[in-house]
């Protein structure tokens, strides 16, 4: 069994096959879907949400992105809250800060994600990161980390660190505030040696995969439009480096986005 924890399966991109898209996944054995409803900002809070009704082992986020951030008003904090009171509704995100785009100011970006945790401690939603650093800089890993750290933590809420690209330290620091480390295709990527000696050292009781399609697609299919049954190749990866299979990769991190989100069994 396998579960893709973070999927934009909502976007333009799956429009024309979308059906054959999911019937791929089940096929590949997908038991569930996180589809995220960042969307692109106002007016589309609800795009996740939408797929999830039409199918009952798919399930939804909401939540401002951090490229965003900038058209963020009180009316979308109202229809956010709205909508997390849905109950196929069960994560806020992804929110968190983007300083390698900067599509919105850093400052902006910080008081959107503060907002946004109020909103999804008031839900008890647990929410799911995105954090992107600049090509010269990590401070969006030391901001990310000290803003949850500070309007976070307290709450005793869990999170995600979605597609994981950071260092060992930035998921050590994580993993003490109860968050959960999810890796996409990109740790399959030759390069990416950073994620892999993080996936090498997260507890196996506090990973999840994804695939965060359709970006990213893992080795063999890189270069091409990712998609959900894909996530498979992602936990064949990680049980290379794991020395174990991917079906154990598969159950475990099942099961832990089963104790994460319980509503979904």
């Amino acid at each position: 069994m396998y579960i893709d924890s973070h999927a934009h399966v909502e976007g333009h991109k799956f429009d024309s096959d979308r059906a054959e898209m999911l019937a791929r996944a089940c096929e590949a054995g997908l038991e569930r879907i996180l589809a995220i409803g960042s969307g692109t900002g106002p007016g589309t809070y609800d795009c996740a949400l939408k797929i999830a009704e039409q199918h009952d082992w798919i399930f939804a986020s909401t939540g401002l992105h951090p490229h965003e951030a900038s058209v963020a008003t009180e009316a979308d904090y109202r229809e956010m809250a709205r909508l997390a009171k849905h109950p196929k509704l069960i994560a806020w995100g992804e929110i968190g800060l983007d300083y390698f785009y900067d599509h919105s100011p850093r400052e902006v970006q910080k008081e959107v994600f503060r907002r946004q945790m109020e909103l999804a401690q008031d839900a008890k939603l647990p929410i799911i990161i995105h954090c992107r650093p600049s090509n010269n800089s990590e401070n969006a890993w030391d901001d990310t980390l000290q803003m949850l750290r500070d309007h976070w933590a307290p709450s005793g809420l869990p999170g995600i660190l979605h597609c994981f690209t950071g260092e060992w330290k930035h998921a050590q620091a994580a993993l003490d505030f109860g968050f959960y480390i999810s890796f996409a295709g990109n740790v399959s990527f030759p390069k990416a040696k950073n994620i892999r000696d993080a996936a090498k050292q997260v507890p196996l009781d506090r990973m999840l995969i994804e695939t965060d399609s359709p970006y990213l697609a893992p080795v063999p299919h890189r270069g091409k439009r990712n998609e959900p049954g894909f996530v498979v190749n992602t936990a064949e990866a990680i049980a290379q480096l794991r020395g174990t299979s991917k079906e154990e990769i598969g159950h475990k991190t099942a099961e832990n986005f089963y104790r994460l989100f319980p509503q979904t069994r």
